[in-house]
């Protein structure tokens, strides 16, 4: 059943209401690693988190199947690879060595690198006030990286962290040439559902033989339901609403609520600097956005 879209009088509050939730929920999905990792291992909670999202989706993509011909799948287990599947992992891994906000800041680069990627193999322009802002997000990285929490160096976390918006921004570039005129819910759940199959020899592998806590399972089950399956149905109901470029104005909540969650819910501490890198990176992807047609 497709809901009705907002009149434009309700869509005055509806927009930036649902702007709200969404970065909440993606920002809560960096709190919910964090917990659920240490029990489940990297891997395993990924296979969790891409198989929930996908049977939320699945629905959506029974509805258009005539569109996903068996000769695209291929493409599409790639681009759920490198979209999906790895850097899940790397967000996992890092959540297990570093506080939720260290991932959730380090996700804001995504913006700058699907720039980055289009420039250096789409031969996209990038301009001066891009190029710009991607030299003060890498030093917002430079400075994330350096810092330390509670004593310990998180500069591994930042690393995995940025190599997986890495990867998004080539993913996002990818859906963009040769997924393009798909339905993006779908895509989503098609892509999701291929990254939860190449992911599942490797999650078996790695199971973790002792107990899970109940607190990691219902981690896990909301970081598969509510912040991938049902997240992705509340963003593609935004960009068919608003248009692509007014929904990615979520990228800058999501790291607010990222740190935000696991201060007030985990007791994480908020560091000097992480407010500088948090300052740089979303600074940058601001100054980047205002240059964008």
């Amino acid at each position: 059943m497709t809901l009705p879209l907002p009149t434009p009088a309700v869509r005055q509050w509806v927009t930036p209401l649902e702007l709200g939730v969404l970065g909440a929920i993606w920002g809560a999905s960096f709190l919910f690693m964090r917990v659920a990792a240490k029990d489940f291992g990297a891997t395993p909670l990924v296979e969790m988190r891409l198989a929930l999202g996908a049977l939320v989706l699945l629905p959506l993509l029974w509805r258009d199947r005539a569109a996903f011909p068996r000769k695209l799948w291929p493409k599409l287990a790639l681009i759920g690879a490198i979209n999906s599947a790895i850097p899940f992992v790397l967000f996992a891994w890092a959540a297990q060595r570093a506080p939720a906000g260290i991932g959730a800041i380090s996700n804001a680069m995504t913006v700058l690198f699907t720039a980055l990627v289009g420039f250096l193999f789409f031969g996209e322009k990038i301009g001066a006030r891009r190029a710009g802002a991607l030299l003060a997000g890498f030093a917002g990285v430079v400075v994330l990286a350096s810092g330390k929490t509670a004593g310990a160096s998180v500069g591994w976390a930042v690393v995995a962290g940025a190599s997986a918006a890495f990867l998004y921004g080539i993913g996002i570039n990818l859906v963009r040439r040769h997924l393009g005129g798909l339905p993006p819910a779908a895509v989503a759940a098609s892509t999701l559902g291929s990254a939860a199959l190449l992911t599942l020899p490797f999650a078996i592998a790695q199971w973790p033989a002792t107990s899970i806590p109940a607190a990691s399972w219902f981690s896990a089950a909301m970081l598969g339901v509510l912040c991938t399956g049902v997240a992705f149905v509340m963003y593609y109901r935004l960009i068919a609403r608003i248009g692509a470029s007014r929904a990615a104005t979520v990228t800058y909540l999501v790291p607010l609520f990222g740190v935000a969650w696991a201060w007030m819910l985990l007791d994480e501490p908020l560091t000097l600097s992480m407010g500088i890198a948090g300052a740089l990176i979303l600074g940058s992807v601001a100054f980047s956005q205002r240059g964008a047609k």
